[in-house]
């Protein structure tokens, strides 16, 4: 006969047996957390009505079990185990569903829910799985720059904190780089927190990189599963300075002009199209086989025209890639014979010629006393009107700034000339003597009367135009006199002289007298005339009237009497 076991003896055997066999038919049970969240583990086992108590345990590693929480039915207690890394971590509700806060990584185990009664341990297991999201992975130790045509580390793509580890892909413009040998290398690590058991996982990137690659973005991005499923976070977009060398060299100049003139300072700046650009450079002037070294520019000051030609530049290390410009250096001559201030006497032929030089075609335009002339002056025989101030000026369209003028100041000299010119009035009384003079510098007149006669007017002149002006005297003579008229200048005294007769004064007057009196004469006979004739007209009209009174009603004489009448008028 077996010996009798009490009932504490068998829930002992009981929760021993269990702790290493699980019931058959209850499956797996997985419960999934976020790191730093809390991790909740229902018991999904139907509570008996005999039961005794609830139990939960974890299993270690080798198998062996560690109860960390107790509730008993009876009593509503609860008890939690005096396990370190579960102390004051643990909550049990009364359907035994097991919450542990601040999930760690060390959570993530095989649990097992114990419900148990006088006869009999009912267990349920549940396997905490613990996710940590990584952190936005971030490109570092980037190179300051990458060189094409050579294999260089562009950075490190790191991603910190995760668990569990994940992996890192590199992208070139949104498009993934795969390993290629001698062009994209990638090199892959992780390391674990020994405290935390999170994972930092970094790639390195080695890139072959072309003038392409400019201004392209590179990133990478971090993969990891999470409670939900798998998930990918980017990192920003990185853009690379890239060194390439130079292709191609430009030469111009500076500041740009549309032209070139003498005087000007211009500067040479030479260009690479490499990167970073070329800081020196060799330039070659006009008629110079050495190459002179400067920076990128070269300045040449007051440029004359000898200056035009072919002006080079080049690399340093690579005089074979070189450029060039074509200058030219305007310039614009003018010379004007003869110039300044010239005298000449009136009549003399004065040749004048304004001759031009200039790099290209010039427009030419003479002026005369500020007012444009229609074409270059040419005298065969100077007059007074010739004189004034002669500008010859010039410019080429083309080129602002470009332009050139002479002067000639003409001044046309001559000795005084006089004519004299007598104007009777038309009553006869006085005389208008006028002394013409022509002359430069402007001669002084002078009168001088021989003879007596009054003078009605002392002299006017008018104005000195061209060299020409006059002087007038109104006389009045009462015998016969002479008037001369004296005109000096710098150069000669001139002198003339007008007589003037009184008698013709006198005949006139008397002519005058005799033709008023016959028009007075003429005009009474005529008053005389005019008399008579009315008389005999109204004479003959009273006669006509006896007639016609005796005989009214014959129409014919009546007729015949006017027709008498009408001719007596005539």
């Amino acid at each position: 006969m077996a010996p009798k076991v009490s009932p504490s003896g068998r829930l002992v055997f009981c929760l021993l047996i269990s702790a290493a066999v699980l019931r058959p038919g209850l499956g797996w049970y997985t419960v999934n957390s976020a790191y730093g969240d809390t991790i909740v583990m229902p018991c999904r086992l139907d509570v008996p009505q005999n039961l005794m108590f609830g139990k939960w345990k974890y299993e270690k590693p080798d198998g062996s079990p560690v109860f960390i929480a107790f509730r008993s039915s009876t009593k509503k207690s609860v008890q939690y185990d005096d396990v370190p890394e579960y102390k004051d971590r643990l909550s049990l509700s009364e359907n035994y569903t097991l919450s542990i806060n601040n999930a760690k990584i060390s959570d993530e185990k095989r649990f097992v829910c114990m419900l148990v009664t006088e006869d009999n341990v009912f267990e349920a297991p549940t396997l905490v799985k613990v996710f940590k999201q990584p952190s936005q992975p971030e490109i570092v130790n980037k190179a300051p720059y990458l060189e094409t045509e050579q294999l260089k580390k562009l950075g490190d793509c790191i991603s910190r904190d995760s668990y569990p580890d994940g992996n890192i892909t590199w992208y070139r413009n949104g498009k993934v780089l795969q390993p290629l040998i001698g062009e994209v290398v990638i090199l892959f690590k992780k390391e674990i927190d020994p405290v935390t058991q999170l994972y930092t996982m970094t790639s390195s990137l080695e890139y072959k990189t072309t003038k392409a690659d400019i201004q392209m973005p590179f990133t990478c991005s971090v993969t990891y599963y999470g409670p939900s499923g798998q998930k990918t976070i980017h990192s920003e977009q990185v853009v690379f300075d890239i060194y390439y060398p130079t292709e191609q060299v430009t030469i111009q100049v500076l500041p740009p002009k549309n032209a070139i003139k003498e005087g000007d300072n211009i500067t040479l700046q030479c260009l690479g199209n490499g990167n970073p650009p070329p800081e020196e450079f060799m330039f070659y002037l006009p008629g110079q086989p050495e190459g002179i070294r400067s920076s990128n520019t070269y300045t040449l000051t007051d440029v004359r025209r000898n200056a035009t030609g072919d002006y080079k530049c080049s690399l340093i290390d690579k005089k074979s890639m070189i450029a060039s410009t074509a200058i030219t250096v305007h310039y614009l001559d003018l010379s004007l014979n003869p110039s300044g201030e010239v005298t000449k006497q009136i009549g003399d032929a004065l040749p004048v010629s304004c001759t031009i030089s200039a790099s290209k075609n010039a427009t030419v335009v003479w002026m005369k006393d500020n007012i444009r002339l229609r074409s270059s002056p040419s005298f065969s025989s100077l007059h007074y009107q010739d004189a004034g101030n002669y500008v010859c000026e010039t410019a080429l369209q083309e080129v602002e700034g470009l332009k050139k003028r002479e002067s000639l100041t003409l001044i046309v000299e001559g000795k005084p000339q006089i004519k004299m010119t007598k104007k009777t009035d038309p009553s006869g009384l006085s005389k208008t003597i006028i002394c013409h003079v022509e002359g430069f510098p402007k001669p002084a007149i002078q009168w001088t009367i021989t003879g007596s006669g009054s003078v009605i007017n002392q002299t006017e002149e008018s104005p000195y135009i061209n060299g020409r002006y006059y002087s007038k005297i109104i006389i009045s003579p009462e015998e016969n006199v002479t008037l001369t008229c004296t005109a000096e200048n710098q150069l000669e005294r001139t002198v003339n002289s007008l007589n003037v007769s009184a008698n013709e004064n006198r005949e006139k007057v008397n002519d005058q007298a005799k033709l008023i009196v016959g028009i007075v004469v003429g005009l009474l006979l005529a008053a005389l005339v005019a008399g008579v004739v009315y008389w005999l007209y109204m004479k003959k009209s009273k006669t006509a009237s006896k007639h016609v009174n005796k005989d009214l009603g014959n129409m014919e004489e009546n007729k015949k009497l006017e027709e008498n009448n009408h001719k007596t008028e005539a």
